[in-house]
């Protein structure tokens, strides 16, 4: 019988939540195959089978912590192709039929006014339904019989979303015997908010709670301040709409303008290298590599993949980065090699509609750059007012590396090669 247990994860990952079972006990399984999803801190990681054979049990069930090198399930010998337990029910069932009648008899004897003990079988009918870990959890905590569920599985599987559903829905007329008990209908009665269902509690994803602890941990240990500006994007948006067409044609990737601002902020950085620095003790690391995180939104909160080497990328290897990492964020693929190691950070509330935001530092990172939507607004251009599409940009920064003239250096440079699209071919 083969153990499995939580791989190493990373060098600073510990532990784990049981996402979902891809196996059930009595599924077959190969040698390598998924049995697993476990959530960490940063990314999903599926863990496989050392062992060919059939899932015996499993240890933990879905949203369980689960600590690095700990058992979660063995693999046994054996075809799988039906479970154990089930002919021997039936075996047992053809064996004492007369048990059985017993047991009948006496239910029918029983008076009228008497509610009969229920029998073994009846005890075990929760047992029996098919359910994830997890629904059978959550029918635990809220004192729900399994067996009292209508799944909308059609294979008559029960879920967590079964068993909420069922919890949700409004209590049936109390029986006679209730209505003998005032005491107990008192009781029963809803003490308050979340009982009554105008709240429900849920629990945050492992990740939400990772990201809730970061934000915090970096607010509380850093000086941070953000410092603004405006970007006239007039010629960037004229030179994107000249070359989107043809720059897709030749290579195969829309040309969008997240490219553009990381050429520019890694040629800002170059110029204020403070900016791509982190603080380790009394000590200031100044890193000479250009690896740049990009903030992407998922259903489970933000993440921030890294394009490596940007002062080496062209604006197509670039973009092209950013589409893959984005989808393997969106499709829980990124793996813990995608997420460590940036110097520095971009994020575009822009795509949601933000005007303006104060982005909070990513980690160790000394600097993040804010992206905000681009709306048009009346501009003094010399003399003269003109309508012009403008964004504004937030550079959140700690104050214990940089100075106030290095960030407003280091924004000014981003600004200035914006609206010179054309600088970025000598600057970055």
């Amino acid at each position: 019988m083969a153990e499995i247990k939580v791989p190493e994860l990373a060098e600073s990952i510990t532990e784990g939540t049981i996402a979902q079972w891809l196996k059930q006990p009595g599924d077959t399984v190969e040698k390598g195959e998924f049995i697993v999803e476990l959530e960490t801190d940063k990314v999903n990681v599926e863990v496989i089978s050392e062992e060919a054979g059939v899932v015996q049990e499993l240890l933990a069930e879905e949203g369980d912590t689960v600590e690095v090198g700990q058992v979660i399930a063995t693999v046994g010998e054996g075809s799988g192709e039906a479970a154990a337990s089930a002919p021997k029910e039936d075996t047992k069932k053809e064996e004492a039929p007369k048990e059985d009648l017993a047991k009948e008899e006496a239910k029918q004897e029983a008076p009228a006014d008497q509610e009969a003990a229920p029998t073994e079988e009846e005890s075990s009918s929760s047992d029996r339904t098919i359910a994830s870990p997890a629904a059978r959890k959550l029918a635990r905590e809220k004192g729900i019989d399994l067996a009292s569920i209508t799944p909308v599985d059609p294979m008559g599987r029960v879920r967590v979303q079964d068993v909420e559903a069922h919890a949700s829905k409004p209590a049936t007329s109390p029986a006679p015997a209730k209505q003998e008990a005032p005491k107990a209908s008192a009781s029963a009665a809803p003490s308050s908010d979340e009982e009554s269902g105008r709240v429900v509690r849920q629990k945050m994803t492992r990740r939400r709670q990772t990201i809730a602890k970061r934000l915090l941990e970096v607010k509380q240990s850093t000086a941070m301040l953000t410092t603004f500006n405006e970007i006239d994007m007039t010629n960037v948006m004229e030179l994107r709409k000249r070359k989107k067409d043809k720059f897709q044609q030749d290579h195969d990737v829309k040309l969008g303008f997240m490219s553009f601002f990381t050429k520019a902020v890694t040629a800002a950085l170059k110029k204020y290298p403070y900016v791509n620095a982190e603080i380790d003790g009394t000590d200031v690391l100044l890193k000479q590599f250009y690896d740049v995180g990009i903030a992407v939104s998922t259903e489970e909160g933000l993440v921030v993949p890294i394009v490596r080497d940007t002062d080496k990328k062209n604006f197509a290897e670039i973009e092209a980065s950013i589409g893959e990492l984005a989808t393997k964020a969106r499709d829980k693929k990124l793996s813990i090699g995608d997420m460590t190691g940036g110097s520095f950070t971009i994020t575009n509330g822009g795509v949601f509609g933000s005007l303006l935001s104060t982005p909070i530092l990513n980690g160790t990172q000394v600097g993040i750059l804010g992206m905000h939507t681009i709306q048009k607004r009346p501009i003094a251009v010399g003399d003269n007012v003109e309508i012009r599409p403008m964004m504004y940009v937030a550079l959140s920064y700690d104050h214990r590396v940089i100075d106030g003239s290095d960030s407003v250096g280091f924004l000014k440079t981003v600004k200035e090669l914006i609206e010179n699209p054309e600088d970025l071919l000598l600057e970055s």
